[in-house]
């Protein structure tokens, strides 16, 4: 990992319109509200929180899949925020996505082969179909899979074979930055591990950037340089894996390692786990305050009144009115 920043994410905004009809009062989900964090050179972010935190669609606004409403997504030294045509197009080289459902984001129509070069065409790289030929073979390879395979289609290959061909997919452009949608998340166990250490590979040899988004903590622990935690659209706790891992400040975070199944019995009959109570707010139109002050045992009066803003508290940054 280098001192070099590759993504730089300021005060970004990702709103969805969910208003049921044209006389029908206005609902706004509020998906991404306000986040901001650095990613560096061949470093591995990682971005963990509930179902509907916003993550996924934190990482699908930064591949311009959404377009955000406010905010400056600077990548690689240039402003992506309000990219469109060919400039877009041009971009998109530089960073892909690997998506959660390895079956659904693969055409059942296209072969393997197809599927792995058809980024090469959209974007006219190298000459002659040879050339792609040679390519694809090289990168079905590189993701643990056999030459003869791309003549077969998505239905006869397993999960975690399907996630390898959305890997290849994904690395035919030579990307700078990868963003990872919880791609062992519909995986087996045992797979899972596979699929983590083919992307740590490809990272050591290709020194590519990593976000990393799943649920579980102990996976992306394992994988990321840093972590930050995400609840109802806010950034509330960012640091290094293990500060955030040993010494977490936020009651959220807590409560996430908390939850994290330890396989020894007796070091878990003495670990508290933290049960959160309480309502979680709507993400529709969400008053201007701590999000989650509904579940916090810690909360004040200013939480229900005040949105924290995050702070630097020892090696990491918190959005707590704990430690002001």
């Amino acid at each position: 990992m280098s001192d070099k920043v590759i993504l730089s994410v300021e005060h970004l905004k990702t709103y969805f319109d969910v208003t049921p009809g044209m006389f029908s009062k206005k609902k706004i989900v509020k998906a991404v509200d306000d986040v901001s964090f650095d990613v560096y050179e061949g470093e591995t972010f990682g971005l963990v929180g509930e179902s509907g935190c916003g993550k996924s669609s934190l990482g699908r606004t930064l591949v311009k899949i959404y377009e955000p409403v406010e905010g400056k997504i600077t990548f690689d030294g240039s402003d992506i925020s309000k990219l469109k045509g060919k400039e877009l197009a041009g971009f998109r080289k530089e960073m892909q996505m690997i998506f959660q459902d390895p079956y659904a984001s693969l055409d059942p129509r296209m072969t393997v082969g197809e599927i792995v070069k058809e980024p090469m065409d959209i974007h006219n790289l190298y000459a002659t179909e040879e050339e792609k030929r040679d390519k694809v073979v090289e990168l079905i390879k590189t993701v643990g899979l056999k030459p003869d395979h791309i003549r077969r289609y998505p239905h006869e290959f397993s999960g975690g074979q399907r996630q390898r061909i959305g890997i290849a997919r994904t690395l035919a452009l030579n990307p700078k930055f990868i963003v990872c949608d919880e791609p062992i998340s519909a995986l087996d166990v045992s797979i899972q591990a596979q699929i983590i250490n083919l992307l740590e590979k490809i990272q050591r040899e290709r020194g590519i950037s990593y976000l990393f988004i799943a649920h579980d903590l102990s996976m992306v622990k394992h994988i990321s340089d840093r972590i930050g935690v995400m609840y109802m659209g806010h950034m509330v706790e960012c640091g290094s894996s293990d500060e955030v891992y040993r010494n977490p400040h936020h009651p959220y975070t807590k409560a996430l390692l908390s939850a994290i199944p330890i396989p020894d019995p007796d070091v878990a009959k003495k670990r508290t786990r933290i049960m959160l109570q309480g309502e979680i707010p709507s993400p529709i139109n969400p008053p201007v305050c701590c999000p989650f002050c509904t579940r916090c045992q810690y909360a004040t009066d200013r939480c229900r009144k005040e949105m924290p803003q995050m702070k630097q508290v020892e090696n990491s940054q918190v959005a707590c009115f704990l430690y002001e």
